[in-house]
């Protein structure tokens, strides 16, 4: 009864049959079935001047330029042979993985493993590529900024309002003089170049540009973001967790800055484009109370609705109107012989 329950001899020598033989050297790893120091003919316990000794005097015996034409592919196997060696034993990891299969011939799965892990594995460090990453895209996002911030300034120029009030506060700064006497004579190419350098400067400083075209900020940029992201979050938590303190916990009475917090958050915009905003609109936020949410649904449903009343006055509006309801897109018109 026990002997029936042993598999067959064939069923075993199947088994056998899908695992390879253990072998200490293995096809398509490192030097193939030759040993690499015995390719080098140094010992394993050689040190890294020796393997570096032995594979230059090797190298130039088995150079493929050495040898006739006839034998020179021959040479050129037995010369890539020698460089393999040499690559393999002359890192010390690759060295340590290359002994450690000699010394451990059964575990064949671990050797493929390590030796395609380093051939494929980048050689360069991952930190480094990310950061040179990180530089490229922060010095195009200042250069875009930058490109962008002058184009408006440059178009401000050519607007008569900003450009006459420009020149007047030149004027009265005596920043654009007259063309001199003497040695300091200036042509009127010169001075026509001066005057735009200083209405530039002016409007520069009187202007405060803001969304896509603002003037760009070096702690804007993705490199410093990420270098400051550490202390910003610190101080988000340090802030949030005052605020729950101040107003849910001790139930203080909100103050201006707190209310227009609330409200800007209710209207999900930036604190740039808040800050863009009038100052009789902020005035107009706090008299209303807009910090509960309650009035600030009601004050949102009367904006919508002045909205649409605007629309439906515009005459452009109802001519657009017209043309979708008779020749808007996806109808058929057919046009008569």
């Amino acid at each position: 009864m026990a002997a029936s329950r042993q598999p067959p001899l064939l069923v075993l020598l199947c088994l056998v049959s899908l695992f390879p033989a253990a072998a200490a050297l293995l096809d398509g790893l490192y030097c193939g079935g030759t040993n690499c120091y015995d390719v080098l003919g140094v010992a394993r316990e050689a040190s890294r001047a020796e393997i570096a000794r032995a594979y230059r005097q090797l190298a130039r015996v088995h150079h493929p330029d050495r040898s006739a034409h006839a034998q020179q592919q021959a040479a050129t196997e037995r010369f890539l042979l020698i460089a393999t060696a040499y690559e393999t034993l002359k890192d010390e990891d690759s060295r340590r993985d290359y002994d450690y299969m000699l010394d451990h011939p059964d575990e064949y799965y671990q050797h493929y493993y390590a030796y395609y892990r380093r051939r494929l594995t980048p050689q360069v460090d991952v930190r480094l590529v990310v950061l040179v990453a990180v530089c490229a895209i922060s010095v195009f996002q200042y250069y875009s900024w930058s490109s962008s911030y002058n184009e408006a300034i440059n178009y401000l120029l050519t607007v008569p309002k900003y450009r006459i009030q420009a020149a007047e506060l030149a004027k009265q700064q005596g920043l654009i003089l007259t063309n001199q006497k003497g040695k300091n004579r200036r042509n009127k190419e010169q001075i026509r170049e001066q005057e735009e350098l200083v209405l530039r400067d002016i409007i520069k400083t009187k202007i405060d540009i803001k969304g896509g075209y603002q003037k760009p900020n070096v702690s804007d940029i993705l490199l410093c973001q990420i270098c400051l992201f550490p202390y910003r979050a610190a101080r988000y938590v340090a802030w949030y967790a005052a605020w729950v303190y101040r107003f849910s916990i001790r139930r203080e009475e909100y103050g201006d800055e707190e209310k227009l917090y609330l409200v800007r958050k209710y209207m999900k915009m930036s604190q740039s484009q808040f800050d863009s905003l009038e100052t009789s609109s902020r005035e107009t936020f706090l008299e209303r109370r807009l910090w509960v949410r309650e009035n600030y649904e009601d004050y949102r449903r009367e904006q919508e609705e002045e909205m649409k009343a605007k629309m439906a006055a515009d005459p452009r509006m109802k001519r657009y109107r017209r043309w979708m309801k008779t020749e808007g897109p996806g109808r058929l018109t057919f046009a008569e012989d």
